[in-house]
This record gives C-alpha cells, sequence and structure tokens, in this order.
C-alpha cells in the first residue's frame, strides 16, 4: 500500500489539469443543479485553510533563509507582482471603471499573487517551485499590506470605504497565521522525530487533492451568482485573457532582465500571471450587497486561469527553453 502511494500522487501530479477541470465542471454541475449549492460557500475559508497549511507545510522552513540569500530571484519576484502587475491591472481595470462592483473584483484579484496552486503549475511546467515555496510567507504578508493602498490609488475611496479591515484581519489569522503557525509546529513535531522529508513529500502530495476541493466547494457555491449575471461577467473574460497574454512576455522580460536561470525565470512568469484568487474570495464575499458582482468577478477570472496555466504548462517552457539559460 505505501509503495503505490507515492506512485498514484505522482500520477495524480502529471494528470493535474484533468483533475483540476473535473472539479471545476463538478462544481458548475452542483451549483446550477443542486438546490442551495450557495450553502458551501461556509466550506471556503476552511478548505482554503487546509490548502495554505499543506503549502506551508511543504515550505521547507530550514532552507528559508538560503532562499532569502536569492536576491536577484526575490527582487525580481517583487517587482514584477507589486510594481509592474499593478500598472497592468490599471490599464485592464479602465474597461470596468464604470462599475464599481465589477472593478474591485477585478483590482482584489489582479493585484494579488498566487501562493498556492502557483507551485504546482510551476512545477510541472520546470521552473523552481521550491523557490516560490520559500517566498510564499513573503509574497502572502506584502499583499495583505499592499492591497489596501493599491485599491485607494487605483479606485479611490469607493474601494476603501467598502473593504474593511475586519476581514483582511481575519484573512490574515486563520488564512495565513493558523496555518503557517500549524506547519511550523508539524516540521519541528516531524523534525524530532526525523520524518520532516516525509512531511513535506505528503504536503506536496495532497495540495493536488486540496485543489480540487477549493475549486469545487468555491465554483459550486458561486456558480450561481454568475449565473445570473452572466452578460455582465462575461466582459471581464478578454480583461483576463489579456492579462494572461501580457504577463507573459513581461515576466520573461524580467527574467531576462535579472539574468535569473530557466528554473527560475519560469517560476517568476507563473508567479507574475498567476493570482491569489481563492484566497482573496472571502474577502470579496464579505464586501456590501452593492459589491456582491465582485466575488462573481474573482471566481470568472479563477476559471479563465486555470484554462491559462494548462496552455502556459507547455507555453513557457517553448518561450523560455533549456537552452536560453543564462549565468
Amino acid at each position: 500500500m505505501t509503495s503505490s502511494t507515492p506512485t498514484f500522487a505522482s500520477w495524480m501530479e502529471r494528470q493535474q489539469v484533468l483533475f483540476y477541470l473535473a472539479a471545476i465542471v463538478t462544481g458548475i454541475a452542483l451549483g446550477l443543479l443542486a438546490p442551495g449549492s450557495e450553502r458551501l460557500a461556509v466550506a471556503i475559508n476552511p478548505a482554503i485553510a487546509a490548502l495554505l497549511f499543506v503549502t506551508f507545510l511543504g515550505v521547507p522552513f530550514a532552507e528559508i533563509a538560503r532562499g532569502f540569500r536569492d536576491v536577484r530571484f526575490l527582487t525580481a519576484l517583487l517587482v514584477l507582482n507589486f510594481v509592474i502587475v499593478p500598472v497592468v491591472a490599471v490599464g485592464l481595470s479602465r474597461f470596468v471603471a464604470h462599475d464599481d462592483a465589477l472593478l474591485v473584483g477585478v483590482l482584489l484579484v489582479l493585484l494579488t499573487p498566487c501562493v498556492d496552486y502557483v507551485i504546482v503549475f510551476a512545477g510541472a511546467a520546470g521552473g523552481a517551485h521550491e523557490r516560490l515555496l520559500a517566498a510564499t510567507p513573503l509574497l502572502m504578508v506584502v499583499q495583505l499590506l499592499l492591497l489596501p493602498l493599491y485599491l485607494f490609488i487605483i479606485a479611490g475611496p469607493v474601494a476603501t470605504e467598502s473593504v474593511e479591515p475586519g476581514p483582511f484581519m481575519e484573512a490574515m489569522v486563520l488564512l495565513i497565521l493558523i496555518p503557517l503557525g500549524a506547519a511550523t509546529l508539524t516540521q519541528w513535531a516531524a523534525r524530532r522525530v526525523r520524518l520532516a522529508a516525509a512531511a513535506t513529500a505528503s504536503a506536496l502530495h495532497a495540495m493536488v487533492p486540496l485543489t480540487m476541493l477549493v475549486l469545487l466547494v468555491v465554483i459550486a457555491s458561486q456558480t450561481p451568482a454568475i449565473a445570473r449575471d452572466l452578460v455582465l461577467l462575461v466582459e471581464l473574460v478578454p480583461i483576463y485573457i489579456a492579462f494572461l497574454a501580457v504577463m507573459a512576455a513581461l515576466g520573461v522580460g524580467v527574467a531576462r532582465l535579472a539574468r535569473l536561470d530557466v528554473p527560475r525565470s519560469r517560476a517568476l512568469v507563473f508567479s507574475g500571471a498567476t493570482r491569489n484568487s481563492l484566497v482573496v474570495l472571502p474577502l470579496a464575499l464579505a464586501l456590501p450587497a452593492d459589491l456582491r458582482l465582485a466575488a462573481a468577478a474573482i471566481v470568472t477570472q479563477t476559471l479563465v486561469e486555470l484554462i491559462g496555466m494548462a496552455i502556459y504548462v507547455k507555453l513557457i517552457p517553448r518561450l523560455l527553453p533549456p537552452q536560453a539559460a543564462r549565468p
């Protein structure tokens, strides 16, 4: 039984795109056909917390200091996500500036870099996913600190008055601090009994099924809202597609300017393009009723992005082939 577990987990990781698509289709079917599917929203926070726990558990905390010594990669990561992406988000969000709910939803999701399944997709494309793992806590803290400031600068008072600090603090505690603390304690205990490597491997294997669970409950609970406002949400699809296309080019450009090797370059591109939709969704769900479309806008981005990631896994290795490695 034990010998087959890694093989099965590795097979799931190789076929992860199909599993994610299956979770999406199942979630849409539940949302359309199952009465009261909106009540699944209560499972979103626990599911995301579990996903982030295994994400943090996969971070080799003893190696984080080594990852932070990679100043070139971290600088490129921060510049791409918190300097370049906001400029792109400003340009693309102008197409929905007439609708406060859509504007807030688009900004919430585009301004926050992903910290969970980006690691899996980057690894599938031959990227340095361990660098993204080590940078996960930094990315999460920086985006929570900068998001209110960016919302105020780009969207003005309508965003900052509506987005209250309470949900931000709740998200920080429930989705970041508690999973991070639990992962730290688990790794400490695993090291004491010399099972640290096994704990890290188990965490990485659990990311695919937990991501499927999060996608299922998120999409099933939000599909009724999407179906009600489908005409409005369709106009967001070109924006999200354009973001993926633009960030592929900009990510490659920043990686070359930073003279990163191929694995780190691929990881950088994925980080710049993949957004933190699953983590910011609870923030959108806490918004006032007049901004209820923001949550549906975020879920729409998730659907577009997952299809885009399936393309990225094939495209990015072509844009950054092994022979393009730089010193």
